[in-house]
């Protein structure tokens, strides 16, 4: 893999992702060694969460449910995470990962508020850094399994559509799928806020300016017909002397001039 700069396909760890690996790490070996359950107080119970257990969107991502869950949950935060570090630095980068992760995990208590049922793991976060890789590097090749290359913008579709799929049949897995689409959508709408603002502030002014466009030519069209208007008016005086113009004609040239002095004083 070779990205940022960095070769190898493991890339040098970098301090922020070293610093999670380790709290990782050690929490998992505190679940293991201590005689109570992490997960029923630290793991993200969506229905405790409302009854006011205000911290579990954070504590959840630090809990595994078993080696393998943690295993490849660092094995990819360390892939990607570290080219993500190398590129924004490590105070972005943990900023980026807590809100993907806790992002992931509010998102999945706002679907199943009601659930008893603690979810745990760095899945959330790790999903949006897969997507802010693959914004960032989309055509860096990822070998799945170790030998088929896949760009890294195609990989993150095909894992997109497989949780939204798989959340849309309510496997019964234990995996949080909600979970993993929330990582992936806040880390979408990180990585792409500035280029929506862009292009909403450019809507806007092309609005802004579509309107002053409309009002000229309304205005300009209007001068128009009030100048018609009053030419034929003062040919008739020109032709037949003021004398000509009947009452309503009279009224209606001093209208009409009057009218044409406030466009030209507006325009």
């Amino acid at each position: 893999m070779r990205y940022g700069g960095l070769r190898g396909f493991f890339p040098r760890i970098t301090p922020a992702v070293k610093y999670l690996i380790l709290l990782n790490s050690a929490a998992y070996i505190c679940g293991l060694v201590l005689p109570v359950r992490l997960s029923l107080l630290l793991g993200l119970t969506p229905a405790r969460f409302w009854e006011g257990l205000i911290w579990q969107p954070v504590t959840y991502m630090f809990l595994h449910g078993g080696i393998f869950h943690i295993f490849f949950n660092m094995i990819v935060l360390w892939m990607f995470g570290a080219a993500l570090e190398s590129t924004w630095g490590s105070r972005r980068f943990v900023l980026f990962y807590f809100i993907c992760g806790i992002g992931a995990g509010l998102l999945n208590a706002l679907v199943t508020p009601s659930s008893m049922v603690p979810i745990v793991g760095a899945s959330g976060a790790i999903y949006g850094l897969l997507m802010a890789f693959a914004i960032l590097f989309p055509n860096q090749l990822i070998y799945i399994w170790g030998i088929l290359p896949v760009k890294a913008k195609y990989f993150v579709i095909v894992i997109g559509l497989i949780e939204f799929l798989t959340a849309l049949a309510a496997s019964q897995s234990g995996i949080a799928h909600v979970a993993h689409l929330g990582g992936m959508f806040f880390g979408l709408v990180y990585m792409k806020w500035s280029d929506w603002q862009g292009t909403v502030s450019a809507w806007r002014t092309q609005k802004r300016r579509d309107r002053h466009l409309k009002v000229v030519w309304d205005r300009d069209r209007e001068k128009q017909k009030l100048q018609k208007e009053i030419d034929a008016l003062l040919d008739k005086v020109g032709a037949n002397g003021i004398g000509s113009l009947s009452p309503e004609e009279h009224e209606r040239l001093t209208e009409a001039s009057r009218k044409m002095d406030e466009l030209e004083n507006r325009g």
